[in-house]
């Protein structure tokens, strides 16, 4: 097939690496254009920081949504690549696109419509709430470009080439970091420059998406970008990406109760530590999710040529890869949780509010790992499923354990710990449900 790397044969640790190299530094490129929104906007104040922060939770709802079409190309595309059906490859390719298309003009439209109520979730003083509204309605108009980049990337990485993704979204991050201080500062805009910076920085990522495939690549002999729906594709890319769109979203959804909570128990600052903590969390997690995502692509192109063997090896090549780096950032986080947040958000109560959450978050880091590590196992053979049950159900625990705990007078601390020990049960989780079907599933 043209323009694909095929992932069943050659030296198991170079392609992996091969692979999630690109795919894991495209991720923390994507988390830095939160952080580097987050960087200059803490230099506005603590109130900024945490406007920003509310409307970036519901730009996580977006996220979370895409990952339907960016799994469902990764998982479909690949396995079509695997079992050597290229047509079938153009067809989810195309359909995966087009689905995408009609989700993100549809959640925008919902966002930017309804900014106000939903904004106002998070009982925020007014001004504050003003300006994480004009802030929402920015970014929810540059959703399509959001949605479909991850499908793109999602259609490069199965077909094994994951650095064109890495330097399309590098040069987006670049545009984002010269475009924030110039339009937040240099034009005065403020919080709203954050915004626009953002998006025009989407928009060009999505532009060089457009033009690589259309100009120059012949990946899978140029599919056509949008198509009419057919049942035999579109059910297929549904029940690969809904479960994890779903969990992923509903994850966002704790994490808003979980922000309105923060809010309640430690104003402002608290809304803050949570926000800002989980980007800065977000080094453990988008580190293993690259090498999950590298996973998934690799274990779907040789589960489906039936190469067992290669899928365990790389599972347990990966484990140790991505443990050796939770540990470091477990050291990091609880050692200098304070220091580390500083860098973001500068004021003095904020940091310290930050690095009390990193401290507790940081004892969960190994655990994260292993549990989105298995993540990408489950995504390959094409059972999106069980992490889906365990993330929803694990996640959703969070709300009446954080509400026990803070009654019980641990505060906004609570609400941390009730972060940290369900992903500590989730990562114990997945992993031994794997371990009981393996068998089952490669005999």
């Amino acid at each position: 097939m043209k323009g694909i790397k095929d992932l069943t044969k050659g030296a198991i640790h170079k392609q992996l690496f091969n692979l999630a190299l690109p795919i894991m530094a495209t991720s923390f490129i994507q988390m830095a254009y939160s952080l580097t929104d987050m960087a200059w906007v803490g230099r506005l104040g603590s109130e900024a920081v945490a406007a920003v922060g509310a409307a970036g939770m519901f730009s996580w709802v977006a996220n979370s949504i895409s990952l339907l079409n960016k799994v469902g190309s990764e998982v479909s595309v690949g396995q079509s690549i695997g079992a050597r059906n290229q047509e079938d490859a153009r067809h989810f390719a195309s359909h995966n696109i087009t689905i995408a298309l009609i989700i993100s003009l549809s959640l925008g439209l919902i966002l930017f419509v309804f900014a106000h109520p939903i904004i106002s979730v998070f009982k925020m003083q007014s001004e504050i709430a003003h300006n994480s509204v004009s802030y929402l309605r920015i970014i929810s108009t540059a959703f399509p470009f959001v949605f479909l980049s991850a499908a793109f990337s999602g259609i490069y990485n199965a077909s094994g080439r994951s650095t064109v993704p890495f330097y399309i979204t590098g040069s987006g991050l670049v545009m984002n970091m010269l475009l924030d201080p110039l339009f937040i500062f240099g034009f005065g805009w403020g919080i709203e420059g954050a915004g626009y910076a953002t998006w025009v920085s989407q928009a060009t990522v999505f532009s060089l998406f457009v033009y690589q495939l259309r100009c120059r690549d012949v990946l899978l002999d140029r599919f056509p970008f949008l198509t009419r729906l057919r049942k035999k594709y579109s059910v297929r890319i549904l029940k690969l990406g809904a479960p994890v769109a779903l969990f992923n979203t509903l994850f966002a959804f704790v994490n808003i109760f979980l922000g309105r909570t923060a809010s309640q128990y430690g104003g402002h600052l608290g809304l803050t530590a949570l926000t800002t903590g989980g980007q800065i969390e977000a080094i453990t997690w988008n580190t293993s999710q690259g090498f999950s995502t590298a996973l998934g692509a690799f274990i779907a192109q040789n589960y489906a040529a039936r190469q067992s063997q290669r899928v365990f090896k790389a599972w347990h090549t990966t484990l140790w890869m991505t443990l050796v780096f939770g540990g470091f950032c477990t050291l990091l986080f609880v050692c200098f949780g304070t220091e580390l947040f500083s860098v973001f958000v500068p004021e003095e109560a904020a940091s310290l509010a930050g690095g009390t959450y990193l401290r507790i978050v940081g004892y969960s880091q190994l655990f994260m790992m292993l549990e989105i590590t298995t993540q990408g196992v489950f995504y390959g053979i094409g059972r999106t499923m069980p992490p889906a049950i365990i993330s929803i159900t694990f996640n959703y625990l969070r709300i009446p354990l954080a509400i026990l705990l803070t009654s019980k007078g641990m505060g906004v601390e609570g609400i941390w710990w009730s972060i940290s020990l369900s992903s500590i049960a989730k990562g114990i989780v997945l992993a031994c449900w794997f371990k009981l079907i393996q068998r089952k599933v490669f005999s």
